[in-house]
């Protein structure tokens, strides 16, 4: 099945790109997401219309995301947790606990756009990036402190 892609989709494409896709992958999830419309004639020459707004739109949301990674380039998150032998946590520091002290700081982020391979077991300073958009990163500092006793 044909589609027009409306979002840029990590595994597929970019928002504006006709694919070739399975009947099943459209059908039970691209199309109920809103990810993608069949690509008939009339979509096509809709989408071609609405192709320089589209640009100026994008072009402003890649601006907006780069001032945004620019200020949070310096952040520090520092997290105060409880610590066994070997400087080794007692849980850990994962993807949702530094996205809900983002937030408290006052950063607008995407629930999906802090890249942890695995959550922070030990104390110390750990970079993580963030993706801002496609192709707009922004490195942070996660500082995880022992718990005074």
């Amino acid at each position: 099945m044909k589609v027009i892609l409306r979002k840029d989709i990590e595994t597929l494409g970019n928002a504006g790109e006709i694919k070739e896709v399975k009947l099943g992958y459209a059908r039970n999830y691209l199309l109920p997401k809103g990810f993608v419309v069949e690509a008939t004639p009339g979509n096509v020459k809709n989408w071609e219309l609405g192709a320089a707004r589209r640009k100026e739109r994008i072009a402003k949301d890649v601006q907006d995301a780069r001032a945004k990674a620019e200020k949070m380039g310096g952040t520090v998150l520092t997290f105060v947790r409880e610590v066994g032998a070997d400087e080794k946590l007692f849980g850990s520091v994962g993807k949702a606990d530094i996205l809900k002290s983002l937030v408290s700081a006052g950063h607008e982020i995407a629930k999906d756009a802090v890249i942890l391979d695995a959550p922070i077991k030990t104390v110390g300073d750990t970079p993580v990036k963030l993706r801002l958009r496609k192709d707009v990163y922004a490195t942070i500092s996660v500082r995880v402190a022992p718990k005074a006793e």
